[in-house]
């Protein structure tokens, strides 16, 4: 399989159903020839109007199936890592 028809894949989190988009990067682990994690682009902030959160890093080890159209990945507390930097950023 290429690495441009990973790109296309949606990743889906089975913990909670959620799509959480497409693979924006892969990091590669030169020494061993392999991909080390799948790299998604952060959820926008309010509204998309003020960029977006951090990217998100999801190891080749919670990655659970690869379909013809949808990866699917096991990342426990995703949403709520999501909840506790939204109420960071508004407490600053």
């Amino acid at each position: 399989m290429k690495v441009s028809e990973l790109r296309m894949k949606d990743i889906i989190n089975i913990v909670d159903g959620k799509r959480l988009g497409f693979i924006k990067d892969i990091e590669l682990n030169l020494q061993r020839g392999k991909i080390q994690s799948l790299i998604l682009p952060g959820t926008s902030r309010f509204l998309g109007i003020f960029g977006r959160y951090d990217d998100v890093a999801i190891s080749w080890d919670q990655i659970k199936k690869i379909g013809a159209d949808v990866i699917l990945v096991e990342v426990h507390g995703f949403t709520e890592l999501k909840h506790q930097e939204k109420e960071e950023n508004f407490v600053d």
